[in-house]
């Protein structure tokens, strides 16, 4: 399906002139409807009803007038949450008559893209092929195809990754040293349990059943802890590059990845640390 009568299109405006008009909309509807981003309303200082005047040209030459018939959020964007959104969304002749070269008649007839929804996306590619192949010099190209802009995301990823696996492994290890300390402190208590008849293995199975119940309390609580502070976070970013992005969000998958890396890790470490102390002899656990 072609879009051709939507206002779909978004087009970076500069208001002509300093001050907005403020008389309100003919009853006849002879000035045409456009919608702004909130943040240009809101710099602005403009309001719905108003009548305006909008340039493609910075110094704003060839403005038209436009009613103001709406405010809208534009779609958050991770690439551009930096850059204040002063947008316009204009219907399509609107656009073509604002945007067309007066030297150039052929102008408002020329396109530079089309974007067509298929039935079935799954045919993306193959309807793709066969286009370029039917006209040539078109480059038909489906959007879900990797770009420069997801290629950044990928290598944000893998920089997060990255850092994620080093933070992971230093933690364990400073775990692994405290545990060692903690048990070291119970030398006595593991040797009166082994004089009064406890075996390795089921000193190991309360280390164990001990170091899943820390290790699930302290994930548990990190857990709970960011996902009550997400808010925080989200609108402090929000406020301070004014933008609908979600900066941060705590999903069941981000749950589950923090379940399976704390639980084993401080199993690991209780077990480990425990060991080297179940190892020695009784009258060495005792200190005689």
């Amino acid at each position: 399906m072609v879009r051709s009568r939507t206002c779909a299109l978004l087009l970076v405006l500069v208001l002509a002139g300093n001050h907005p008009a403020t008389q309100p909309a003919p009853l006849d509807d002879s000035v045409p409807g456009v919608l702004l981003s909130r943040q240009l309303v809101e710099s602005r200082g403009l309001r719905v009803g108003q009548v305006i005047r909008l340039s493609p040209d910075a110094a704003g030459r060839n403005a038209r007038p436009f009613r103001l018939d709406g405010v809208y959020e534009p779609t958050p964007d991770p690439m551009r949450f930096a850059r204040p959104r002063l947008e316009a969304r204009l219907h399509l002749p609107d656009l073509i008559q604002l945007t067309a070269d007066p030297v150039d008649p052929a102008a408002s007839d020329a396109i530079t893209s089309i974007n067509v929804r298929l039935e079935d996306p799954s045919g993306a590619e193959t309807f793709a092929r066969d286009l370029a192949a039917r006209l040539p010099g078109i480059v038909a190209r489906p959007t879900t195809a990797p770009d420069e802009r997801t290629g950044t995301f990928v290598v944000i990823e893998r920089f997060h990754l990255a850092i994620a696996i080093v933070t992971v492994t230093g933690s364990a290890v400073f775990l692994l040293a405290l545990m060692v300390m903690l048990v070291d402190e119970r030398r006595a208590t593991v040797g009166i349990l082994r004089l009064i008849g406890f075996t390795r293995g089921r000193i190991l199975l309360q280390i164990f059943a001990e170091g899943a119940v820390i290790a699930l309390s302290g994930a548990v609580g990190g857990i709970l802890f960011a996902y009550l502070t997400q808010g925080f976070f989200n609108r402090f970013f929000q406020w301070r590059y004014d933008t609908a992005l979600v900066f941060l969000r705590i999903t069941p998958e981000v749950v589950w990845q923090s379940l399976l890396l704390a639980l084993p890790l401080g199993i690991a470490a209780s077990l480990i640390a425990s060991w080297t102390l179940l190892r020695q002899q009784l009258l060495g656990l005792l200190r005689r």
